[in-house]
């Protein structure tokens, strides 16, 4: 098994540790009394150290390609959130949706699809996480910059247990459904 923090190395040969994450603060539309970032639409985040995040826990993390993209909106992230109890039965503490896109975004696209209470949702908004682990892939064609592959791990205490990687334009190895049948 791998420990998160042994991934390729960075440019000068050095091994890349820490990386720095934003979750998007879930807000509500803003009221007349609204006075905390929190409760309006403006984009707040919460930085989160990979170190942190992954330390003690067993925790689920699922990669996709985009927010709001097709297979991510109506299989990848909907089967999580449906399946959030059930996984977290198996003894899970954490489910995570880490995705190539800004805080805000992740927010709302959580927020969309009911995943609030449910899945944490991640932004690495520079591909710094998605690098640092080697599952970048180069979607420029597509006008969509450097990209997640489609993937799912189990990490426990920031040790990698399980990692499936859904080969290119496939979806299934990485669903929720999956990762329930091997917990």
């Amino acid at each position: 098994m791998v420990p998160i923090a042994a991934t390729r190395p960075a440019g000068n040969g050095a091994r890349r540790a820490q990386q720095i994450l934003r979750q998007g603060v879930p807000w509500k539309w803003p009221s007349k009394k609204a006075t905390s970032c929190p409760r309006q639409p403006c984009g707040c985040t919460a930085r989160i150290s990979t170190d942190e995040f992954f330390a003690g826990r067993k925790v689920v993390l699922f990669g996709v390609p985009g927010a709001f993209t097709r297979t991510c909106s109506a299989k990848h992230l909907p089967g999580f959130v449906q399946n959030a109890r059930a996984i977290k039965a198996k003894g899970v503490d954490e489910i995570a949706c880490i995705s190539v896109n800004d805080a805000a975004v992740m927010s709302a696209w959580g927020m969309a699809h009911g995943a609030t209470d449910k899945v944490v949702m991640l932004a690495d908004g520079n591909a710094d996480f998605t690098t640092a682990v080697g599952l970048d892939v180069d979607r420029r064609s597509n006008g969509m910059g450097t990209r997640s592959r489609r993937y799912a791990m189990l990490v426990e205490d920031g040790v990698v247990k399980k990692l499936a990687i859904e080969p290119e334009g496939s979806y299934g190895a990485s669903s929720a459904e999956t990762m329930l049948e091997q917990l």
